[in-house]
């Protein structure tokens, strides 16, 4: 079996459990507010482990003016 066929095949049953188990389509879309969700409390942890306020303050106003558009 090639390498490429394997991965195929890998991928394929990973899409049939996910929907088997009610899980979300393979094509769907995440709301960008459950994404800023997603990615605040890590985010924050990053910034009290690393003491890196300043880059989260710009990330934020980045991500805060990619959700104004």
């Amino acid at each position: 079996m090639a390498d490429g066929t394997g991965r195929t095949a890998l991928r394929a049953w990973g899409r049939r459990a996910t929907t088997a188990l009610g899980g979300a389509r393979p094509s769907g879309t995440r709301h960008p507010l459950v994404a800023v969700a997603m990615a605040v409390p890590l985010a924050v942890l990053l910034a009290v482990v690393f003491g890196g306020w300043e880059a989260v303050v710009t990330q934020a106003s980045s991500v805060v003016g990619m959700l104004g558009r």
